[in-house]
C-alpha cells in the first residue's frame, strides 16, 4: 500500500520523501541564535500510588543508579586529540563517505587529499554537534516525561536519564569546544523534529519521538562510530554515553508497549504517523547542508547525489537498526494494513526489523562488558 502525495504532503510536508528541492527549502538555523522557544502543552500528573507495579521498570531503574559516571573525572581529559591524523585514519578505513563515480560531474570531481580532509574534519564536527543539540533535546524531553507519566516507577527512571542527559550535554559540549575548536549550529530537520516531540500534549508522543526515534537512532550512530574510531578520548565517550542510551530506549520499548497494547487502530494510527514523520526528519538531516555550504559547494549539487549513492544509503539504513525492531515490538509496524511496514519498505529499512530489540539488549551495553557480548540477567 503506497502512500499518496496528500498523505506525504500532511504528514512530512512534502509529496514525496526524496524531494529534494523541498528538503533544501527549510531555512538553516540561525548560527546567532543563542535561545529557542517551543510552546510545552503537556499536564504535569501527581501520581499518590506509590505501590511497585511495573518490575522491569524498576530494575531499570537499579541499573540507572549504578550504572552512573562523572564526565568530568572519568574520561581523560589530559589527552592530546590530532584531528587532522584521527580522521585521515578513519577515511582510510572507509573512504571519504560518497562513491567518486557518483560526483564525476561535480565541483568535488577537483577535490584532492587536502579538500576531503577537511570535508571529514567538519563532518566530524557536525556530527557531535547534532549529537550534542540531539542530547540536549534529550534532557528537556525526559524532564518532561518526569512531569507528565502517570506512573511512579517511570517518574523514578526518568529522573535518572535527565541527569544522563545533563552529562552527555557536558561531554559533547567539552570535547567540541577543547578538542575540536567548536560546532555547528542545530540542524533545521533535528529542530523541527525535537520541536515537534516537545508541543505535543500527550506524554507518550514524548516517549514515542523521543525513546524510541530520537534515542534508538543515536544509538546505532554511537556504536557505528566508537566502531570506526580510534581516537581514544572520543572512543571511551561514546562508550560511557552508549551504556546510558541503551537504558534509555529500553525505557521507551517497557513503558510504551503495555499503553500501545490496549490502544484502538485510530490512535495508533496518529503514532505511526508520527513515527514515519520523525523518521523522515532524522533522515534529511544527514544530508549536511551546513558542511556543504562551510566547504562552499551548493548543497543542490551534491545533496542529490547522496540521496541516490548506494554506499550512503547503507549507511543511513544501518542507523534504523535499533528503531525498526524496536517499533515491531511496540505493535507499530503491522496494525492499521501494516501501514508503517510500509513506510518502512519504501525507506528500504524494514530488514532491520528482526534485530533483537532493546528492551533487554540494554544489558548488553552495561559498562565493563564489550558491547555485543551476551549479557548475564
Amino acid at each position: 500500500m503506497t502512500i499518496t502525495h496528500e498523505e506525504n504532503e500532511a504528514i512530512i510536508g512534502r509529496a514525496s520523501i526524496n524531494d529534494i528541492e523541498a528538503i533544501l527549502a527549510t531555512p538553516l538555523v540561525d548560527p546567532n541564535e543563542v535561545e529557542h522557544v517551543v510552546k510545552n502543552n503537556a499536564d504535569s500528573i501527581f501520581t499518590w500510588d506509590y505501590s511497585l507495579a511495573r518490575p522491569q521498570l524498576r530494575k531499570l531503574y537499579e541499573k540507572a543508579k549504578t550504572g552512573q559516571w562523572n564526565g568530568t573525572t572519568d574520561l581523560p581529559w589530559d589527552m592530546d586529540v590530532d584531528v587532522e591524523k584521527t580522521v585521515a585514519e578513519d577515511q582510510a578505513l572507509i573512504g571519504n563517505g560518497i562513491d567518486p563515480n557518483w560526483y564525476a560531474e561535480t565541483p568535488l570531481a577537483k577535490w584532492g587529499d587536502k579538500e576531503w580532509l577537511e570535508f571529514g574534519i567538519q563532518s566530524r564536527k557536525w556530527s557531535l554537534s547534532q549529537f550534542l543539540h540531539g542530547e540536549q533535546g534529550a534532557l528537556i524531553c525526559t524532564a518532561k516525561i518526569t512531569e507528565t507519566v502517570p506512573w511512579y516507577d517511570a517518574k523514578l527512571y526518568a529522573s535518572t536519564q535527565v541527569v544522563d542527559e545533563a552529562r552527555h550535554v557536558e561531554v559533547f559540549a567539552r570535547y567540541l569546544d577543547e578538542k575540536l575548536g567548536g560546532g555547528y549550529p542545530i540542524n533545521a530537520h533535528l529542530e523541527m523534529l525535537l520541536d515537534d516531540i516537545i508541543n505535543d500534549s500527550r506524554w507518550d508522543f514524548t516517549y514515542l519521538g523521543m525513546q524510541i526515534m530520537v534515542e534508538g537512532l543515536a544509538l546505532a550512530a554511537f556504536g557505528y562510530l566508537h566502531q570506526l574510531t580510534n581516537e581514544p578520548l572520543l572512543k571511551q565517550l561514546l562508550r560511557y554515553v552508549m551504556s546510558d542510551e541503551a537504558r534509555h530506549v529500553a525505557f521507551g520499548v517497557l513503558s510504551l508497549k503495555e499503553v500501545y497494547d490496549g490502544m484502538s487502530d485510530a490512535e495508533i494510527k496518529d503514532r505511526q504517523e508520527f513515527a514515519y514523520e520523525a523518521s523522515i526528519r532524522m533522515r534529511d538531516r544527514f544530508l549536511q547542508q551546513e558542511v556543504w555550504r562551510h566547504m562552499g559547494v551548493d548543497p543542490k549539487v551534491v545533496v542529490p547525489l547522496m540521496v541516490n549513492d548506494p554506499g550512503r544509503k547503507m549507511f543511513q539504513q544501518l542507523l534504523f537498526a535499533k528503531i525498526v525492531p524496536n517499533c515491531k515490538k511496540l505493535g507499530l509496524l503491522d496494525r492499521n494494513d501494516k501501514w508503517l511496514r510500509h513506510r518502512f519498505e519504501e525507506m528500504g529499512v524494514i530488514q532491520f526489523e528482526n534485530m533483537e530489540n532493546t528492551g533487554e539488549e540494554y544489558l548488553q551495553f552495561e559498562l565493563g562488558k564489550e558491547v555485543g557480548a551476551p549479557a548475564a540477567n
